[in-house]
């Protein structure tokens, strides 16, 4: 991506960011907010429909690679299952071995297919797609099967971005992440500073806040730096058990909750900057 992209990408994640808790927001709203972003980064938005073309290429190119890898996997699948029913009804055990080795390099390059279509490109952990594919029913939004979950939101966020700017924010999310992702529970990005970690089966709602509890001090143990200033990262988070084909937005709704509440009380010990 060039220069001018990469600046859009961080214009318009700021400005996602500043209007998530508003409730409403119109067209022009959001397109006065983002030219003030667009100012603070010296960005031009005159020629604004050749900006939207050139993304819109980049983004259309992104899928076509996409479908075209998966066309090429599925046409070698194809042809590898044709070998493999020749060399079973003929015993052909070279032929039997070829189909094996060409099964397992498309099980390489498919395997990498899906990381490309799963993963957060900033934070690198799971995005929505990943959970709605895994853990969700096709179009009923509903779990798949019993669990627990965890909604994580992290505090001050909005005052890191305004403070030390958007690249700043993103380290602080990454940081967040690469945390969340030593539990060794999948972690997704739900929204802008917004995390889900889907614990297993046999963790439960007391368990899995323990384990938070420990990531979140360790969090708070650290001092981090950034424009010679030091300051603190936290999050809050709320818990929530969940059984096979109970709705995904419901445990939503009460993990929110709970994550509220726990917000209320962690910003007792924690300040913003």
């Amino acid at each position: 991506m060039n220069s001018s992209n990469d600046k859009l990408k961080i214009i318009s994640s700021q400005t996602k960011s500043s209007i998530n808790e508003i409730s409403v927001v119109t067209p022009s709203m959001y397109a006065a907010i983002f030219s003030k972003f667009a100012s603070a980064h010296n960005t031009v938005l005159n020629d604004e429909n050749e900006l939207a073309k050139n993304l819109l290429i980049t983004e259309c190119t992104h899928l076509t690679n996409l479908q075209n890898q998966a066309s090429k996997s599925a046409m070698q699948l194809s042809e590898s299952t044709s070998k493999a029913i020749s060399a079973i009804k003929e015993k052909d055990e070279k032929l039997l071995q070829s189909v094996l080795d060409e099964t397992q390099k498309l099980r390489n390059e498919i395997e990498k297919l899906k990381e490309s279509v799963y993963k957060d490109t900033l934070t690198n952990v799971q995005n929505r797609k990943w959970l709605n594919d895994y853990y969700l029913k096709d179009d009923a939004q509903n779990f798949k099967d019993d669990g627990t979950l965890a909604i994580i939101d992290l505090n001050y966020f909005k005052i890191i971005n305004d403070t030390f700017g958007h690249i700043i924010g993103d380290k602080v999310l990454c940081y967040v992440a690469s945390e969340l992702k030593k539990t060794k529970y999948r972690v997704v990005r739900y929204g802008g500073d917004e995390f889900i970690i889907m614990f297993s089966k046999n963790v439960s709602a007391q368990k899995a806040k323990e384990i938070l509890n420990n990531v979140r001090e360790k969090i708070l143990s650290k001092r981090l730096k950034a424009q010679q200033e030091m300051f603190q990262a936290s999050f809050s988070f709320g818990v929530s058990e969940y059984e096979a084909s109970q709705s995904f937005s419901e445990i939503i709704e009460k993990a929110d909750k709970n994550m509220y509440e726990d917000k209320m009380q962690i910003k007792q010990r924690v300040t913003g900057i």
